[in-house]
């Protein structure tokens, strides 16, 4: 079958990648596949740089790595310098987001959508308890906010369908009652162009082993704005949140900038293995990534529509991230027979396939052999 995408431009990234040919790697939406940097970068980690250097590397980068790594996610998602850190799990970073933005507030909800991820949903949870406000699930286009709306939490693409929503018209929506909003990036950084400055969102956050392949249990990103980093009070203040974490004061001191967000001594051989695999992005347009997720995932889906038993739940226009999720009473069993032909998705109970394209490494004969192998097994 002929490439839809004549002209691949992302076509030589592939070879960054440490991948076997002889699998159709389709998960990249859980666990992104490995650079080849990285290997060699985390053996230097443990044999120079802790091994020989020993504590002089914590000031040799490893003490500024959270904000430095943060800074090189922040040109994936549209935020200036000093706006973006790395630290803890995606969890975390929303624990601390929704309590500094429910902190002092005079209003009485948090709404959530209704078909969030279940971590984040257990979190505003955990939050609403602590905080005394009530929680309110709603779906993303009926929100129904009001006066007492204090925060809106939403996933910028929806981990069961792949469906992408209008970042900017419900980023506005929120700010029209006065609410604040944190987004979920977990699904969409590294898929598409984000405009978190530019689109004025209050707080995100978003895990970092998915499409930027940060390798598995990759620290995670909170992105605090520079004009709210003064009232940006999280609860978790653990000393390296601190302006001056080594003066070891008996009073907490928030960092005046994005640090304030750090809570423990970070992870350094993930953090620094993350460093390394987003050096696959230094000269990727965001805009190329885009283009060909979206031609992935259309051809994708025209060659599976009409299979037997098959119904397509992801959108067919541009309002999808890059993954397709089909849906089939025997899910679970077509999961299992296509890894056994060597063909890696997911399941999502109870009928859920999906396949996760990521542009930088699959192809579009990889989108043809899928396709062909779960024909096959209907």
């Amino acid at each position: 079958m002929t490439d839809p995408m004549a002209h691949d431009p992302l076509a030589h990234v592939r070879d960054l990648f440490d991948l076997d040919d002889e699998v159709v790697y389709l998960d990249g939406n859980s666990l992104g596949a490995p650079p080849k940097a990285v290997a060699g970068r985390v053996r230097d980690v443990v044999e120079r740089q802790w091994g020989r250097r020993l504590i002089r590397s914590w000031s040799e980068g490893w003490w500024e790595a959270p904000e430095r790594v943060g800074n090189r996610i922040g040109r994936l998602v549209g935020a200036a310098p000093g706006q973006v850190v790395v630290a803890d799990s995606t969890s975390v970073n929303l624990f601390k987001a929704l309590m500094a933005a429910v902190r002092n507030t005079d209003r009485s909800e948090i709404v959530v959508d209704a078909g969030t991820f279940p971590t984040d949903g257990y979190i505003a949870r955990s939050v609403a308890e602590l905080t005394g406000l009530a929680l309110r699930p709603a779906p993303p286009e009926g929100l129904d906010l009001r006066d007492t709306t204090a925060v809106v939490l939403l996933n910028h693409v929806d981990y069961r369908t792949g469906r992408l929503l209008d970042m900017a018209a419900l980023t506005r929506q929120a700010h029209e009652v006065g609410a604040k909003v944190v987004w979920d990036l977990c699904h969409s950084a590294g898929v598409l162009p984000i405009e978190l400055d530019a689109l004025e969102v209050d707080l995100a956050v978003g895990c970092t082993y998915k499409f930027l392949n940060g390798g598995p249990g990759s620290p995670a990103f909170l992105y605090v704005p520079r004009n709210a980093q003064h009232a940006f009070e999280q609860p978790l203040t653990g000393w390296t949140g601190h302006e001056v974490p080594f003066a070891m004061a008996a009073e907490y001191t928030p960092d005046p900038g994005v640090s304030r967000a750090r809570v423990g001594t970070p992870d350094i051989l993930s953090m620094l293995a993350l460093d390394a695999a987003l050096d696959v992005w230094d000269d990727v347009s965001l805009v190329d990534v885009r283009a060909k997720g979206l031609a992935l995932t259309g051809h994708f889906m025209r060659l599976v529509e009409g299979l037997p038993g098959i119904g397509v739940l992801t959108p067919s226009d541009e309002w999808r991230g890059h993954q397709v999720s089909l849906r089939h009473p025997d899910a679970r069993r077509l999961v299992e027979e296509l890894a056994e032909r060597q063909v890696l998705g997911d399941h999502r109970p109870p009928d859920v396939l999906r396949f996760g394209f990521a542009p930088l490494y699959n192809t579009f004969d990889e989108a043809e052999r899928a396709a062909a192998i779960l024909k096959e097994l209907l």
